[in-house]
């Protein structure tokens, strides 16, 4: 009897230790199972943050690219405009410089003796005060004697240099004026310095 006795007893210990174990597995692989997902929820959560880190970087290179393409093409217009003015400054000094009463005498002499054909009348010359001086004074006598025209000098405060001439009595006009011939000079000059500036920009 007691015999049995122990053997139930152990029998009971050895069926509690199985159930214990077959319980302590399944705890460990719940566990391992929740472990197992836990990281890779974490990994995907890692993918999703590097992911849009990266699109995020994509984005702001798209954007810094296009703001300095913008701020080039902005700084070539800009120092386009720049040159252009310079240049058109460059020219009017230039033609001030050059439109020395004695020069003027010569062109004046030109034009009336080349377009005045068939005009009857005063020619009206406009140009700036001092050159209007020198000229009445040592060149409008010679003037008229070479043109065999009645030449008729008149002040301008508006021209810097040159000079406006009129066949006609004033009903039109022809514009002989620095800033005249400066821009005449620039409409042909400014495409090519622009090209100029467009190749370099290439380099």
């Amino acid at each position: 009897m007691p015999e049995e006795i122990r053997d139930l007893i152990e029998k009971i210990n050895q069926e509690g230790i199985r159930a214990a174990e077959e319980k302590a597995q399944n705890i460990e692989a719940a566990a391992k199972q929740r472990a197992d997902d836990m990281l890779a929820q974490a990994r995907l959560e890692v993918e999703k943050i590097v992911a849009a880190a990266h699109e995020r970087i994509r984005r702001e290179e798209e954007r810094e690219k296009a703001l300095l393409s913008q701020a080039g093409r902005d700084l070539l217009l800009s120092f386009r405009n720049e040159m252009n003015a310079m240049l058109g400054r460059m020219m009017v000094k230039e033609f001030q410089q050059a439109l020395t009463p004695e020069a003027l005498f010569r062109l004046l002499s030109e034009v009336v003796q080349h377009h005045s054909a068939g005009e009857h009348g005063d020619i009206a010359v406009f140009l700036r005060k001092e050159d209007l001086e020198i000229l009445e004074k040592n060149f409008l006598q010679k003037l008229r004697e070479e043109t065999k025209k009645n030449i008729v000098l008149r002040p301008a405060e508006e021209i810097s240099g040159g000079f406006i001439i009129s066949f006609d009595s004033g009903r039109s006009l022809y514009d002989f004026t620095d800033k005249a011939l400066a821009e005449y000079i620039g409409a042909y000059l400014k495409p090519k310095l622009n090209k100029i500036l467009q190749e370099a920009m290439k380099e």
